[in-house]
């Protein structure tokens, strides 16, 4: 592995303030990579995607998602988190991208506005402008011609799934995997896809413990749930939708 370790540092164990009453960061003081793909899950709100884009920015990546060359805002949003990281490298990773679900969008803005200053004919990302493609297909492309490359890349996604069908869930894991054959590429990657969650060899890292801890993929909530309602399907949703009893 490329990143090893994150240490947390001069954390204010007491402050009410977010992100520092998150439970999943509450007595922590590293986390260790020991797989070349490690998934984060959890709640929404657990600290996952605050603490992808934490190590992000340590990394030098644009807190709105890109590479390091990738400069652009629009808002800033990102939490005082990255404030308490120490990133362990060994080697010292420059390439890579940082994958933010919710803000694509302005990444794909951004691109066009290089485009224009320095036409490339989108080469990077199939050879057109991500706005002209699907939500699914642009995430695609994405991860089929930018995350190619020589050298040793860090690639973080948050939430890669929001814009996949579940055969294309089976595409990126089919990338993830050639990425590993080469030894070239160490994913972390924040999900609530069990699809995702499949690839054979990951650590899972599950938020929803104080403090976060390492769980079995048959163990999470995303495995037991999906497993639940494609068998029982009829039972469960007749379960779900009965209606409470006023005499109860």
């Amino acid at each position: 592995m490329f990143l090893r370790e994150v240490r947390f540092r001069d954390w204010p164990q007491e402050s009410p303030a977010y992100p520092y009453k998150i439970p999943a960061f509450r007595g922590l003081s590293r986390i260790e990579f020991d797989t070349p793909v490690t998934f984060f899950i959890g709640e929404n709100g657990s600290g996952k995607s605050t603490l992808l884009e934490a190590i992000a920015i340590q990394a030098g990546f644009n807190p709105e998602g890109g590479g390091k060359q990738n400069v652009f805002s629009t808002a800033k949003t990102e939490s005082q988190l990255y404030e308490h990281l120490q990133l362990s490298w060994l080697p010292k990773v420059t390439r890579g991208f940082f994958l933010r679900a919710e803000s694509f969008f302005n990444f794909a803005s951004h691109i066009e506005e290089v485009e224009r200053e320095c036409p490339t004919g989108y080469a990077a990302y199939g050879g057109k402008s991500l706005h002209e493609q699907s939500h699914g297909e642009s995430f695609l492309a994405l991860f089929t011609y930018r995350f190619r490359g020589r050298g040793k890349a860090l690639y973080l996604l948050d939430e890669p799934e929001a814009a996949l069908s579940p055969s294309r869930q089976l595409a990126l894991l089919r990338i993830l995997w050639q990425h590993e054959q080469s030894g070239q590429s160490q994913f972390i990657i924040a999900t609530h896809s069990p699809i995702l969650l499949g690839y054979p060899g990951a650590r899972i890292l599950n938020f929803d413990t104080s403090p976060l801890s390492p769980v079995k993929y048959e163990d999470t909530d995303h495995y037991i749930i999906s497993k639940q309602f494609l068998l029982h399907r009829e039972a469960l949703l007749q379960e779900l939708f009965q209606e409470d009893d006023p005499q109860a």
